[in-house]
């Protein structure tokens, strides 16, 4: 089971590398920024199951920290625990108001914290559906973020992604390997989106090998072909040497012995809004996933079918 991942916000080093041993004696992955401009930039590398926020920062404050988290879009989900020496009524309700989902007062009881950061986790894959490998947004928020933009009038397009040949790359190198490529596609989809996408765009992982990015910005052939070529460049890491170098893994294949498959890549499809309007998520992910499975651009896709709202 891959561990969750904390990352913790607090310019005392006393009390960030305090958290940092706790927690990680107690099976979390942890993370530490001493200011929140290298909080906001680990995010956007990598997003945390959690975030221990303290509100007093050398270069900005929690608040500030807490808003920008809450008004984009890939961070908006996580869970924020406010970590402070304040204790007034009002300085609480501000946290609050800005989409905190809890605050503890210094000097705090750890087994405290410690029950506060499982529940708000828990409470967190449970209401929004985190997926636990990828850490990133599945099901019923999935479609919400597609219902939510087809009453937009704000252009977008829809990736559909999958990769291929990782049943083949499992079966030769196990679930515990296929987990890690999973976590390795989350962080490089989110690496692509900040260097190609917009501060708006929105990445799912609606099951096993399949991904989406859901992006405002108006060059979708860059994005994709990066998505596409760091891909092939990077997963060559999960392999060994050998099947790196001969260019496929070798599966059991019952009587058969053994059969070739090749090593991973990515298809990738996509359907925007600039051509299409949606009556439904449905056509918007069948159109994508129809386009991923010809091979074509999103400009190809499909016929072209013009549907009422």
């Amino acid at each position: 089971m891959s561990k969750d991942r904390i990352l913790v916000v607090e310019d005392d080093f006393d009390i960030s590398n305090m958290l940092r041993i706790y927690f990680a004696g107690q099976g979390y992955e942890v993370q530490v920024a001493p200011r929140g401009s290298d909080a906001l930039a680990m995010t956007r590398k990598q997003l945390p199951h959690l975030i221990i926020l303290d509100i007093m920062l050398p270069d900005m404050n929690g608040y500030d920290v807490c808003r920008e988290l809450r008004q984009t879009t890939r961070t908006s989900h996580i869970p924020i625990i406010f970590l402070t020496q304040k204790d007034e009524r009002s300085d609480k309700i501000v946290g609050l108001e800005l989409g905190a989902d809890d605050y503890v007062t210094k000097p705090f009881d750890i087994e405290e914290l410690k029950l506060r950061v499982k529940n708000s986790i828990e409470a967190s894959k449970r209401q929004t559906q985190i997926d636990s490998k990828s850490n990133m947004p599945s099901g019923r928020l999935i479609e919400d973020h597609l219902r939510a933009l087809m009453q937009s009038d704000k252009p977008w397009t829809y990736i559909d992604i999958k990769i291929n040949d990782f049943d083949a790359f499992t079966e030769v190198y196990g679930f515990v390997a296929g987990d890690d490529v999973i976590r390795f596609m989350a962080l490089l989809m989110n690496e692509v989106v900040e260097e190609c996408g917009t501060p708006e765009d929105f990445l799912g992982h609606p099951g096993r090998d399949n991904f989406i990015v859901i992006t405002h910005t108006k060059d979708v052939d860059r994005l994709k072909q990066r998505l596409a070529e760091r891909f092939n460049a990077e997963v060559q890491q999960h392999y060994s040497f050998i099947d790196r170098e001969r260019g496929y893994v070798l599966v059991p294949d019952g009587a058969q012995g053994e059969r070739q498959a090749s090593l991973m890549t990515l298809s990738i499809g996509s359907v925007s809004t600039l051509k299409y309007q949606f009556a439904d998520i449905r056509e918007v992910t069948e159109l994508a996933a129809e386009d991923r499975r010809r091979g074509l651009s999103g400009e190809d896709a499909g016929p072209k079918i013009l549907t009422s709202w």
